[in-house]
């Protein structure tokens, strides 16, 4: 080698038969680890959840595909390829996975595939690295020390809404993805089931260019970014519950402010996790002074 050519910034090594998980960058291309250039430069096959991004990502690194196989496996032919896959480990091959974006399994297709290779016996490692969890915790600026990841919303109003009020009352920090085109609404959602005053950030574009964190409240952050037409992938981070101490004079005052505004339900689901009380027992104080009311008028 000449004093003018570089090395290449991997290697390649004998990696053992199974399948090595590849944190791959979530925006910049360089946030990808050395043992992750390491392992998709020495598998023998390469899976992917998109094949295109994948040969990209290697082009990029100076990894040659050569003659290695890369196999597609993502949400509509899992199941139709897991077999192949489990049978190339089963035969003596390693085998590269990588989501399209960030740490393979965490809200991925992946996840089965790595379930279905321990179950048959097979090795399952990782090589950690890029993580939109991870990163949207450090730049929300809350508690770190305890948080739940709850990934996308169920997409049925009923089921989306029942889910949200269980989280409500979460005494970890709280890690939600959401499309941008529904973040919005998934904010006016939250103000109803956490309350309007819980602390939260919206983060998108992680790690690239035009990366942006809008900190403050619920109500402010659905104020806020109402008007914009937001790109990119979004992460959401929430506060954790910060209960009251739950006087009944409290209860009431605040339950009979929100059912000038609200319906019952949404009513006792916003002061429910505001104290941290069960919302069925805060519906069934909503119904009574309904009806009080109504007697008395």
């Amino acid at each position: 080698m000449s004093h003018t050519e570089q090395a290449p910034v991997f290697r390649v090594e004998t990696l053992p038969a199974g399948f090595h998980f590849v944190a791959t960058p979530i925006g910049t291309a360089r946030d990808i680890t050395l043992r992750g250039l390491d392992i998709l430069a020495s598998a023998d096959v390469i899976a992917a959840e998109d094949t295109r991004t994948a040969r990209h990502l290697m082009e990029l690194h100076g990894i040659p595909l050569g003659g290695r196989p890369m196999v597609a496996y993502h949400d509509h032919n899992g199941a139709s390829q897991r077999p192949r896959l489990l049978r190339m480990a089963q035969e003596g091959r390693s085998i590269a996975y990588v989501s399209e974006a960030g740490t393979p399994l965490v809200a991925d297709p992946g996840y089965q595939l790595g379930r279905a290779a321990i179950e048959a016996g097979v090795l399952v490692t990782c090589a950690p690295g890029p993580s939109a969890v991870l990163a949207a915790l450090t730049l929300s600026g809350l508690p770190s020390d305890r948080f739940l990841f709850a990934g996308f919303p169920p997409a049925a109003a009923g089921a989306r809404r029942s889910w949200l009020d269980g989280l409500a009352g979460s005494d970890a920090t709280l890690v939600l993805f959401e499309s941008p085109k529904r973040i919005s609404r998934l904010l006016g959602e939250l103000i109803q089931s956490f309350g309007g005053d819980r602390e939260a950030a919206v983060c998108r574009e992680l790690t690239k260019r035009f990366e942006e964190v809008e900190r403050g409240t619920l109500a402010d952050l659905s104020e806020r970014l109402s008007e914009r037409s937001l790109k990119g992938e979004i992460v959401l981070v929430i506060d954790r519950a910060q209960h009251r101490e739950a006087a009944p004079e409290d209860v009431e005052a605040a339950l009979r402010e929100a059912l000038g505004r609200l319906t019952v339900k949404e009513a006792s689901s916003e002061v429910a996790g505001v104290y941290g009380l069960k919302r069925r027992d805060v519906y069934q104080m909503a119904l009574q002074m309904k009806q009080e009311g109504k007697d008395e008028g």
